[in-house]
């Protein structure tokens, strides 16, 4: 802990006062043009993969980058969503899973989470990606977790889709969606091609125009 606040008064007293006309424009409104949903993994930092400044974008960070249906009780995630997109009208709604993902290692391996139930509640949210991976055969238990992760963005932005805020913003053609997932250790990011028949990953770095739902361009749905 004592690093942490040692961080801060580094911050306070070196980073602050260089970027003080950040801070008094922030200090009064936002303007972020993404919605960034991502996991809570301490390993990976939105800001830091897109080298973004504060105020660029409004993140959502939950155990599994999970977006929960449209309910009748919508929870924080739900709320967030809708203030993102009906408020702040970001333009573009990024879900990004990433490699050796604890929420989905549990799914994958049909851990008991029994002394978790919290938990295993909230991946109830995933059971979408975990049935159709449970389908298919995979020659190793890294290859089955992999393949879940990248069902699971595809799951979750499915479920975002059912949220009326972000319904209509499609209807009306001034919102993208992408699915990104993320390696560590490659520093790599995979993204979903709503292009592709059927939808693939494909390497962001090579196709930085790929989409999972672009209703600004051609439709890729």
């Amino acid at each position: 802990m004592q690093d942490i606040i040692e961080g801060f008064l580094k911050f306070q007293r070196e980073v602050f006062p260089a970027r003080s006309a950040l801070f008094k424009r922030l200090a009064t409104s936002q303007n972020p043009g993404v919605l960034f949903v991502t996991c809570s993994d301490s390993r990976v930092v939105p800001e830091l993969l897109t080298q973004r400044e504060p105020g660029d974008m409004f993140v959502i960070r939950n155990a599994g980058n999970i977006v929960p249906s449209y309910g009748p009780e919508p929870g924080g995630v739900s709320a967030t969503v809708e203030y993102a997109v009906a408020v702040l009208g970001v333009t573009d709604i990024v879900i990004c899973g990433h490699s050796d993902c604890g929420a989905m290692t549990a799914i994958s391996t049909c851990m008991c989470l029994d002394h978790l139930p919290a938990v295993a509640a909230w991946l109830r949210h995933a059971d979408a990606a975990r049935a159709i991976n449970a389908a298919r055969e995979f020659p190793t238990p890294h290859a089955r977790l992999n393949s879940l992760v990248r069902e699971n963005v595809i799951a979750q932005l499915a479920n975002i889709r059912t949220h009326p805020s972000v319904a209509v913003a499609l209807a009306q053609g001034r919102l993208n969606l992408h699915g990104w997932v993320y390696d560590i250790e490659k520093g790599a990011i995979d993204a979903l091609d709503g292009s592709t028949h059927p939808h693939r990953f494909v390497s962001l770095a090579e196709h930085p125009e790929a989409c999972a739902v672009n209703t600004q361009g051609v439709q890729a749905d």
